[in-house]
């Protein structure tokens, strides 16, 4: 019998360890498929079909894209859910994701720092809101910023009157300029069923309170990203621009934020991804209140669904929040994604590199 060659050894060798790899991942694929991937197919199935809750979805017949045309095209009170929705959201991603990015990225960059006594307290103190409980934190935060909380006594002190948080359904600019909404008219112009005055009204205070609780939660745990990325970096690289006599700024804009451009990557893509998934403080405080000034699309798909028994419609408004997730990150990875920190790391030792020295001259 002819021995095998050795094309056929390490082709039977890799058939082997190919199938010894399926053979360790195959639990969780079986586990993703039952939990994850067929409870995807049957909503996406719900989204085009006249599902009331009741029976099998497999019973329900087909109704087209008429949940989806409803939503973004139908002119009424569906449209004008999402549109105000998707308003809501948009402000409160806009706001987000920058400030706590540079939040967890100042964080990290000063709890890095060799001078800093008590490093342990300060990542501690600063994570731990990340890992307390979203409806206790809510109810803490609704308690704050309540008309007689906190925050409008500490106001009161420097003889300011607070504003009426979660009672005010004006947008931002319009209480900063102290005027109401215009009214609309029939020629005034809408987009996803709401005005052009809706869109430029700003989020309401109730939105930004929400919005100052989700950077007060989320930097700590950004922090912990941007620390390990900074610790990875090394200290030879910093050393070398101090010893060229850069400046603190000089270091963080030129060296320390270019390496760090995969984590920054990262950070904006989980953030956006949280931003535009936020539904547990909407649903603790006033389930969109004041005005549906805090309504968010994740909340409208829970309350078209299990509130309301529009079932295809809220499975519409989930598949369509997927879909925005979805270009957000493409455009985030064209911007951020197709960077190399090793090769920017190359380029800054190539180009700080000592000179070698002469060789001697025989005399």
């Amino acid at each position: 019998m002819a021995e095998p060659t050795r094309t056929g050894r390490r082709r039977s060798a890799k058939l082997r360890g190919s199938a010894a790899g399926w053979a360790f991942v195959s639990p969780a694929v079986i586990v993703l498929g039952l939990f994850m991937l067929i409870p995807i197919l049957m909503a996406a199935w719900v989204s085009v079909s006249d599902w009331t809750g009741r029976g099998s979805p497999l019973a329900a017949g087909y109704a087209g894209f008429t949940n989806y045309t409803s939503l973004l095209a139908g002119g009424g009170l569906a449209t004008k859910d999402f549109g105000t929705s998707i308003r809501n959201n948009a402000y409160y991603f806009i706001l987000v994701v920058p400030l706590q990015t540079i939040l967890s990225l100042g964080l990290a960059i000063l709890v890095n720092r060799r001078a800093l006594r008590g490093k342990g307290f300060f990542r501690t103190a600063f994570y731990f809101p990340s890992v307390t409980s979203t409806v206790a934190i809510t109810a803490l935060w609704t308690f704050l910023f309540s008309t007689s909380g906190v925050i409008n006594a500490i106001f009161r002190v420097f003889s300011v009157a607070g504003p009426n948080w979660f009672n005010d359904p004006r947008g931002l600019f319009y209480v900063i300029l102290g005027m109401n909404q215009p009214q609309a008219t029939p020629a005034t112009p809408k987009f996803l069923g709401i005005t052009v005055w809706d869109w430029l009204s700003g989020p309401s205070i109730a939105m930004c309170a929400f919005m100052l609780m989700a950077i007060f939660t989320t930097s700590g745990t950004f922090m912990l990203l941007f620390l390990a990325a900074l610790q990875a970096i090394g200290e030879e690289t910093e050393e070398a621009a101090l010893i060229d006599g850069a400046s603190a700024w000089q270091r963080i804009r030129h060296i320390t934020v270019p390496l760090l451009r995969p984590t920054v990557f990262t950070v904006i893509t989980l953030g956006t991804i949280g931003t535009w998934q936020v539904f547990e403080q909407m649903y603790v405080s006033g389930q969109g209140a004041p005005a549906k000034t805090t309504l968010t699309p994740a909340f409208l798909a829970y309350q078209s669904a299990f509130i309301n028994g529009q079932w295809g419609r809220g499975s519409a408004t989930s598949f369509v929040l997927f879909a925005i997730i979805v270009v957000f990150t493409l455009i985030l990875r064209t911007i951020l994604g197709g960077s190399d920190p090793t090769a920017e790391k190359r380029r800054f030792r190539k180009a700080v590199k000592p000179a070698k020295p002469a060789k001697a001259v025989k005399s």
